[in-house]
C-alpha cells in the first residue's frame, strides 16, 4: 500500500508540472503578440534594388546630389507642401572653420593656376573658374571674420504608394519640383534599406551623401514652411491634408469671431458645424442655432439644450416689440430706437407680400406715406404701453403685434390700409405665435430654434424675428457665443432680412459673438452686395465641394488658386478649403466615433446605428 500511494504522488507532481510548462508556454505566447512593438511592426519587410515594400506599402528613397549655385528662401517649401506621403530627413554636420579655411586655400590656389595654364595656352576665359574663385574667395572672407559658418548637408526623401505605378508617378512629381529648383536628385540604388532607416525618425544617417554648404545656403533649407493653423489654444477643426498636422484653432482669437461656411447638399456643411459647436461647448462658449431642416434636435437632447420648436400649432411665442434688457448705459438709451429699426424692416418684410419676393419688380414694398404712418404707428403703440425713449420706461410689459394693429386701425391716412394688410399676422391664418406676449426661455448652453414645420410664406418672418430676438438677449448679456443661421440664403432674397443679417455680422463682435452663417446656395448669396460684405466681414470661411457653378463665383472672390478651383470641384465630403485671417490650408473635418453618432444626418448611418 505504502509504494501504491508514491506512485500516485509522482503522477500528480508529473501533471502539475506539465501543466505549469503549458501555463508558462501560454503566457510567453500571450505576451508576444501583446507586447507595443508587436502591434505597430509592418506584417513583413522586401528590399529591392530601387524600391522596398513594407507591409502593404511600397517605398522608394531618393538622395539629393546636385544644387544650383545659389538657393533662394523656401526653395524646400513646394516639397514639404505637396499632397503626397513623403518622409523628409535633413543631416546637418558642422565643420571645424580653421579645416574649411586650409582646403578653400588649396582650392583656390588650383582654380587660379587652372587659369595660368589656360592663359599661357592662348585659351579663351572660362567664366566659371572665375565665378568658382570669387565665391570661394568671399567665402573665405565671411569665414575669416566669423560672418559664416560650414556644414555638411545630407536631404534624403523617402516615398509612399499603394503600388509601384503610383510610386513612379509621384517620383515623377518630386523630381519636376526638384528640377525647377535646379536641384538634382537620384534613387538610392540598392540602398534602399539604407535609405528607409535614414529617413526614419531615428537619427542614423545611413546613405553618408552630403554637400558642402555655409550658413546662408543652409539657412534656405528651413523645413517648416507648411501652411499651419495651429494654436496654443482652441478646438479641433480637422486635418491639415499639406502636412497631417492638426486645425486647432480660436476663432474669437481673430479681428471677429464671423465664420462663413459655403457647400452643395450632402459636402458635409452641417456635420463640420455641428462638430465645432459640440466642441466649443467644451471651452465655455454658449451655442444658439436657428434650425430650418430639424437637422440639430438629436445634439441638442444629447447635450441637455433647449429645444424651441415654433409652429402655428406649438405654444411657444416670440413678442417682436420685446425691448433688449441692456446694462450698458449708451446701449440702453438707444434700445427703444433700434428696436424701431429692426421693426420697420420686420414690416416691410410681413406687409410686403409678392412685391418683396425674389424677382419681383423694383417697385418699393411701402410707399413713403405709408412708411411715415408706419414709423407713427410704432412710436404710438410704444407710448400707449409707457415705453418712450426714457430707459427708466424700458422695464414696462412690451405691446404685441395686436396692440399695433389696433394703432394703425383707429389712426389716420394710410393706417386702416396697413391694419388690413397686417390682419392675417393677428386675427388670421398666422395668429398667435409673433402676436402674443414672449415665453421663451434660453437660459441653456446650447438652444435651438426650429422653424422647419412652418408655412414657406411665414419662415423668413420667423428667422427674421428668431434673430431679433437672439439679438436682443446677446445685448443684454454678453458671453462667449456662437450664433449658427443654417440655409442662411432664404435670409438673402429679401433685402431687409438680408440688411438685418449684415448688421448681425458688422456688430456681432462688440457683443462677443461669433456668427456661424450656413448656405448651399452659393450663387444667390453671393450674387448680392450684402452677401459679398457678409463673407467680407467674416475673419473664417469653410468652402467644402462645390457644384461647378459655384465654383467659378467662389474662386474669384476668394482669389483661389488653378489646382484649389480644381479640387473644389471634386473634394470628398468632409473635405475643403478651411480659411483664417489670412492663412488658408487644406482640411479634412474628422470626429470621433461618439461624435459622429450624435451628430450625423447620413440616413444610411443613422439606419444602421
Amino acid at each position: 500500500m505504502p509504494k501504491k500511494e508514491t506512485q500516485l504522488t509522482a503522477a500528480q507532481i508529473a501533471a502539475q508540472a506539465q501543466a505549469m510548462e503549458e501555463a508558462e508556454i501560454q503566457r510567453a505566447f500571450e505576451q508576444g503578440i501583446t507586447t507595443l512593438r508587436d502591434l505597430i511592426s509592418p506584417s513583413s519587410i522586401e528590399i529591392h534594388s530601387d524600391y522596398f515594400r513594407l507591409g502593404t506599402k511600397y517605398g522608394r528613397t531618393l538622395y539629393i546630389y546636385g544644387y544650383p549655385r545659389a538657393l533662394i528662401t523656401g526653395w524646400l517649401s513646394p516639397l514639404i507642401n505637396i499632397d503626397e506621403v513623403l518622409d523628409i530627413s535633413m543631416y546637418i554636420y558642422p565643420v571645424e572653420t580653421t579645416v574649411v579655411m586650409k582646403n578653400l586655400q588649396k582650392k583656390v590656389t588650383q582654380l587660379e593656376a587652372s587659369i595660368s595654364v589656360n592663359t599661357e595656352r592662348g585659351k579663351i576665359r572660362d567664366p566659371e573658374l572665375e565665378a568658382a574663385i570669387s565665391d570661394a574667395e568671399e567665402l573665405r572672407d565671411q569665414l575669416q571674420v566669423g560672418a559664416e559658418k560650414f556644414f555638411r548637408f545630407g536631404l534624403y526623401v523617402t516615398l509612399w504608394a499603394d503600388s509601384l505605378d503610383e510610386l513612379s508617378f509621384v517620383q515623377r512629381k518630386i523630381e519636376t519640383l526638384f528640377g525647377q529648383q535646379m536641384v538634382f536628385s537620384k534613387v538610392a540604388s540598392s540602398q534602399q534599406e539604407q535609405g528607409m532607416n535614414s529617413t526614419m525618425p531615428e537619427c542614423t544617417d545611413q546613405l553618408l551623401i552630403r554637400r558642402n554648404m555655409n550658413t546662408g545656403a543652409i539657412s534656405t533649407s528651413f523645413p517648416f514652411t507648411s501652411a499651419d493653423l495651429t494654436q496654443e489654444k482652441g478646438i479641433l477643426y480637422g486635418i491639415n491634408m499639406h502636412n497631417n498636422g492638426l486645425v486647432i484653432f480660436d476663432r474669437f482669437s481673430l479681428e471677429n469671431a464671423n465664420m462663413v461656411v459655403f457647400a452643395k447638399s450632402g459636402a458635409g456643411k452641417s456635420f463640420a458645424v455641428k462638430l465645432e459647436a459640440l466642441r466649443s461647448m467644451m471651452t465655455g462658449s454658449e451655442i444658439i442655432i436657428l434650425d430650418p431642416e430639424n437637422e440639430y434636435q438629436k445634439l441638442c437632447d444629447a447635450v441637455g439644450g433647449s429645444y424651441i420648436r415654433l409652429s402655428l400649432n406649438s405654444d411657444i411665442r416670440i413678442n417682436p416689440f420685446d425691448l433688449p434688457k441692456v446694462i450698458d448705459a449708451e446701449d440702453a438709451n438707444d434700445a427703444l430706437r433700434a428696436n424701431l429699426v429692426t421693426l420697420h424692416g420686420l414690416f416691410r418684410l410681413m406687409l410686403g407680400g409678392a412685391s418683396n419676393q425674389p424677382g419681383a419688380s423694383n417697385a418699393p414694398v411701402l410707399t413713403p406715406n405709408e412708411e411715415a404712418d408706419l414709423d407713427q404707428a410704432l412710436i404710438d403703440t410704444y407710448a400707449r404701453a409707457g415705453i418712450t425713449s426714457d430707459p427708466l420706461t424700458h422695464q414696462s410689459t412690451p405691446p404685441t403685434i395686436a396692440n399695433f394693429y389696433d394703432t394703425l386701425l383707429h389712426m389716420g391716412g394710410s393706417g386702416p390700409t396697413l391694419a388690413a394688410r397686417l390682419r392675417k399676422y393677428t386675427t388670421g391664418t398666422f395668429a398667435g405665435i409673433f402676436s402674443q406676449q414672449s415665453n421663451v426661455d434660453i437660459n441653456n448652453q446650447m438652444v435651438v430654434f426650429n422653424i422647419r414645420d412652418l408655412e414657406d410664406e411665414l419662415r423668413p418672418v420667423a428667422m427674421y424675428i428668431v434673430l431679433s430676438h437672439i439679438w436682443s438677449i446677446v445685448r443684454a448679456e454678453q458671453k462667449r457665443r456662437i450664433l449658427i443661421v443654417d440655409e442662411a440664403w432664404q435670409l438673402m432674397q429679401y433685402e431687409d432680412s438680408a440688411n438685418f443679417l449684415f448688421s448681425l455680422a458688422k456688430r456681432a463682435r462688440k457683443y462677443y459673438l461669433g456668427l456661424t452663417t450656413i448656405t448651399q446656395d452659393v450663387e444667390d448669396f453671393m450674387g448680392t452686395k450684402l452677401g459679398r460684405a457678409i463673407v467680407g466681414n467674416s475673419s473664417m470661411q469653410l468652402l467644402l465641394k462645390q457644384s461647378s457653378s459655384a465654383v467659378d463665383v467662389l474662386s474669384d472672390v476668394f482669389k483661389l488658386t488653378n489646382e484649389e478651383k480644381k479640387r473644389l470641384a471634386s473634394f470628398p465630403v468632409g473635405q475643403g478649403l478651411f480659411f483664417a485671417g489670412q492663412n488658408h490650408v487644406h482640411i479634412q473635418v474628422i470626429a470621433s466615433e461618439t461624435e459622429e453618432s450624435l451628430i450625423t444626418t447620413n440616413p444610411a448611418t443613422t439606419k444602421q446605428r
